[in-house]
């Protein structure tokens, strides 16, 4: 399985460490990139936003999320008074200096989350609704066998009691369904452009 143990996302000297201390790790996964170098991060970020986001997901993955949005308009989780900036406020205001002048990377309007920033080897996103302010931190890792893969660590800062009971009656579909499809589809985007 590609779920990984917090300790690979916590022991990493990534940057996201120093402005997110209030958040808690909720899932920490590991996708294989045969043959990546240490110089692929770029390449991964632009495979994975070259095979698209949730409409090239399985039926069940867009049924989920489709499900979700459609309960989100109906109890008004996702408002926009909600969302980062109104809520709470966007993480790019905790940046440091330096990481406030780097690139931010590209937002898609197909996707809830906003860039953060995008560095040669570490991405974040970030999203807030009524249920939880989330961060998803991109990471590229070397290991054991000397290639480097790609980490993906979900942050989270619930909103309430009502935001840890909604992230705990989620954590299924997530992690049977959701990352699952994830993993297929973000392996299958890197074998796709590293045979180009």
């Amino acid at each position: 399985m590609p779920r990984i143990a917090e300790a690979t996302y916590t022991e990493q000297p990534w940057r996201i460490h120093e402005f997110t201390s209030d958040f808690d790790v909720e899932d920490v996964w590991s996708y294989r990139t045969p043959g990546a170098g240490p110089d692929d991060f770029p390449r991964m970020l632009a495979a994975m936003r070259g095979r698209g986001g949730l409409a090239k997901q399985p039926r069940v993955v867009r049924f989920l999320f489709a499900v979700r949005w459609k309960l989100g308009e109906l109890f008004g989780w996702d408002d926009p008074s909600a969302g980062v900036g109104e809520r709470v406020t966007s993480l790019r205001d905790r940046l440091p200096d330096d990481l406030r002048a780097a690139p931010r990377g590209p937002d898609d309007a197909g996707m809830p989350l906003k860039a953060v920033y995008e560095l040669d080897r570490e991405a974040a996103r970030e999203l807030a609704n009524k249920t939880v302010h989330t961060v998803m931190h991109l990471g590229w890792v070397q290991g054991a066998d000397g290639d480097y893969g790609l980490r993906m660590t979900v942050l989270v800062k619930p909103n309430g009691r009502f935001g840890r009971l909604y992230m705990a009656a989620i954590a299924p579909f997530r992690h049977l369904l959701v990352y699952p499809a994830l993993t297929r589809q973000w392996e299958r985007a890197w074998r796709d452009y590293a045979a180009k």
